[in-house]
């Protein structure tokens, strides 16, 4: 456990079920390269309500994230969050920006008793975010669903992908967000798997100057920040904040909401079951048709690694803020085919580190097959 955190050998900080890899959209970085029918294995609804009452197990008021896909291409998920809620879980979603929001649906989830809705903005008007997203009139219906989630009084959280090609529609889309009244953006960095391996992600050293704007805007806007597979948002804070060493964690709502990564405090049921570290890092540590969510989060070997941040190798073991960060293992995974190696968006050199550095920067790296 992480100084400031939660004891996530314990309980996962985010549980996200896959309900379905139904969409109509065809986004470029979609990890699970979604197609417009459901797969017949999904788990049923029947299925579905005993991995909520599981996810319970964990203890009061464990976050459940409801993804797909688009979720709402199965019609028993208004039923998920209002079974979910009875049972005292934080339910939330992240449905597609598509003509299936609509502010009826919307109010039905709110009135389910859905917690948060998040969006996915990746682009600083139509024609950015449109191409990205791979459908005319996303952009649009997106906006008017974040419209709606607040006329609902649903909290509102917008989720952007950072790579080369919406980078420089960064500061718009911090706008918008601020426009839409949302009290979080969450800022995902590329990990290459499903579609997203054809798109190219920042440089290192870009990303580390993202991180330290990211860190000023929190400063100055009402909504918080989270980043997703980029964890060194929490080093960034550290030398930032309180010009302090690597024992000095962040214990605000940057250590909260950053402070999780792969099988650390975060766990992924795909739609057919299985249980993975994170929707980014395709290894499987077991199916909840055959053990409990609880059991394979808390003792599957694949867990229990990925929650020893002194098993890390290269570059990331050496770190003196692995306790703090720990680098993100998904991106590990991707390029190296190894979960606890380094992360090669980092571009901090720890100051202990005598090994060779990478010669190429990821700007023209291939991740591994």
């Amino acid at each position: 456990m992480r100084p400031g955190d939660a004891d996530t050998d314990q309980r996962p900080f985010v549980l996200i079920w896959e309900l379905t890899q139904a969409c109509e959209l065809e986004c470029d970085h979609c990890r699970a390269d979604a197609q417009p029918q459901r797969h017949p294995a999904e788990l049923t609804t029947g299925e579905g309500k005993r991995l909520l009452e599981q996810a319970a197990e964990f203890g009061d008021g464990q976050l459940v994230v409801l993804s797909g896909g688009d979720p709402l291409k199965r019609d028993d998920a208004v039923d998920l969050v209002e079974y979910g809620d009875g049972l005292g879980l934080r339910m939330t979603m992240t449905p597609s920006g598509t003509s299936s929001l609509m502010p009826e649906k919307i109010e039905a989830l709110a009135d389910a008793g859905l917690q948060r809705l998040a969006v996915s903005i990746d682009g600083e008007d139509a024609t950015s975010h449109d191409a990205f997203r791979g459908e005319e009139g996303s952009f649009e219906e997106t906006v008017a669903a974040a419209r709606a989630a607040r006329e609902a009084g649903l909290p509102l959280q917008v989720n952007t992908t950072v790579c080369q090609s919406t980078v420089g529609d960064l500061e718009g889309i911090r706008e918008l967000t601020a426009d839409l009244g949302a009290v979080l953006w969450s800022v995902f960095f590329l990990v290459p798997v499903g579609r997203g391996r054809v798109l190219d992600p920042v440089s290192p050293e870009r990303a580390e100057s993202i991180m330290e704007w990211l860190l000023s805007v929190s400063e100055a806007e009402r909504f918080g920040i989270k980043t997703t597979e980029a964890p060194h948002y929490r080093r960034v804070a550290v030398q930032h904040r309180t010009g302090g060493g690597a024992e000095t964690a962040p214990d605000d709502d940057i250590g909260r909401r950053t402070g999780v990564r792969a099988g650390d405090g975060f766990a992924f049921v795909s739609h057919t079951g299985q249980v993975y570290p994170s929707g980014f890092l395709p290894e499987s540590a077991g199916s909840v048709r055959e053990r409990s969510i609880v059991d394979i989060y808390r003792s599957s070997p694949l867990f229990e690694r990925l929650r020893d941040p002194d098993a890390l190798g290269g570059k990331c073991g050496a770190c003196e803020f692995r306790h703090v960060c720990g680098g993100s293992r998904s991106r590990a995974y991707a390029y190296t085919g190894d979960p606890m190696a380094a992360d090669p968006l980092c571009a901090y050199v720890p100051e202990s580190y005598d090994g060779a550095l990478p010669e190429q920067t990821l700007d023209d790296e291939q991740p591994a097959d």
